[in-house]
């Protein structure tokens, strides 16, 4: 009778706790949500309007210089220069690293000049650094412990990006996902889905409209359709290492020839202002209307890929700030509108899957990319997305966006490898 009463009793305390942990991370994820679709709001509202602004103004691309040396100075100013970046966000979800609360509102700052002045980057990258210092800023206010503050970060990282996209089941799974490939932290799935949802939820009241894209055309499943899907992704996994490789060695020269970061971004805003006055400002900023024509109705330019890969690897690569991703569904659109033609498919369904082959290849999370693929394009095709993101992640290697993201299990076999990615 006495065993029985104290397994009753420790059932209780079990039980008591879940519910504390379901109410806890609920009300966090709930607050983090909400603060973060707030902040990713007004981080939409202000690249749109730069953006909108540059657009109207062309003549502000050739200022990109000016643009960099601000970005530098206030890098400088606030001691944030040489580690402040995405990788300090992904290193603090496995380590007790702490995010500094200045980095969102620098980073916040430095995007925007970036895409004022024409630089070629995204805005992911500077979401989930926001998303990092909001989530790990709450998890310190909340007093919670070197346990679960990862959960926090997560939380941030989850809010921010479903802000930006519009995707909240992406956010969550990203967010859990990249961190260390191979393993997925479980217990951030409540918190981060809750904070996805939150910050969906206030886009969407500030009258923000999720990202998504319309297919025209599908090819009828067989075995053709399939080996020609399959090419894509074999494509987007060498360009994901291209373009990987390229960043990396662009700032490693960039820093090894020009160690004064003023001149750095100097130097890389001028080559950018060179480029577009030679070739145009088609591949400055985001790129979201040729992403749009090359999905919706299959235009893009045989050479588009490359110029946009070349724009994004100096701007990025010489200490401008924003993002690789949108940059990523650039050129994986508008190489899948070149190269599905020359294989019997519709250019703009070959853009639609060479956007997420690619952003699969160069992020390594498969589960996160699927999800993606049903949020941007519905769950039409969906087996075709499948084959090529399950190709362009294993032959893309431990390249990477994000040096460090762990590769926890080998893409060969089943063999713990833990290993940082390239």
């Amino acid at each position: 009778m006495e065993h029985f009463k104290q397994t009753v009793r420790h059932d209780a305390v079990r039980v008591r706790q879940y519910i504390i942990s379901f109410f806890k991370w609920t009300l966090i994820a709930l607050v983090t949500g909400g603060i973060g679709g707030a902040l990713g709001a007004a981080f939409r509202c202000a690249i749109t309007y730069v953006t909108d602004f540059r657009l109207q103004n062309p003549w502000l691309c050739y200022l990109l210089p000016l643009g960099g040396v601000m970005i530098a100075f206030l890098y400088r100013v606030t001691k944030l220069s040489g580690h402040a970046d995405t990788n300090l966000i992904i290193n603090s979800v496995r380590t007790d690293e702490k995010v500094p609360i200045l980095l969102a509102p620098v980073i916040f700052v430095s995007t925007v000049v970036t895409h004022l002045f024409g630089g070629s980057a995204g805005r992911e990258g500077a979401a989930l650094q926001l998303g990092g210092c909001i989530g790990s800023f709450i998890g310190r206010a909340s007093r919670l412990n070197e346990k679960d503050m990862p959960i926090a970060v997560m939380c941030g990282m989850s809010g921010l990006f479903s802000a930006l996209f519009g995707t909240p089941l992406t956010a969550t799974v990203f967010a859990m996902e990249v961190i260390s490939v191979g393993v997925i932290y479980y217990s951030a799935f409540l918190p981060c889905i809750v904070a996805a949802l939150a910050a969906y939820g206030v886009t969407t009241w500030f009258g923000l409209a999720p990202a998504s894209y319309a297919l025209s055309e599908i090819p009828k499943l067989n075995l053709l359709s399939i080996l020609t899907v399959a090419v894509i992704g074999i494509a987007a996994a060498v360009i994901s290492i291209v373009f990987c490789v390229s960043l990396e060695k662009t700032h490693e020269l960039a820093k090894k020839y020009f160690r004064n970061e003023y001149l750095r971004t100097a130097v890389g805003g001028t080559a950018i202002a060179a480029l577009t006055l030679l070739i145009g400002t088609r591949y400055n900023g985001i790129g979201g209307e040729a992403i749009t024509a090359a999905v919706e109705h299959g235009e893009a330019l045989p050479y588009d890929f490359i110029l946009k890969m070349l724009f994004t690897v100096i701007t990025i690569g010489f200490g401008y700030k924003g993002g690789e991703i949108i940059p990523t569904f650039f050129i994986g659109a508008t190489m899948g509108a070149t190269l599905a033609p020359l294989l019997g498919l519709p250019a703009s369904f070959g853009a639609a899957v060479g956007l997420v082959a690619l952003f699969c290849a160069v992020v390594n999370c498969p589960i996160a990319s699927v999800i993606l693929s049903i949020e941007l394009f519905g769950s039409r095709g969906l087996i075709f997305f499948a084959v090529a993101l399950c190709v362009s992640y294993m032959l893309s290697g431990y390249y990477s966006l994000y040096s460090g993201q762990k590769i926890m299990y080998s893409k060969r076999r089943a063999r713990f490898i833990n290993r940082n990615a390239k």
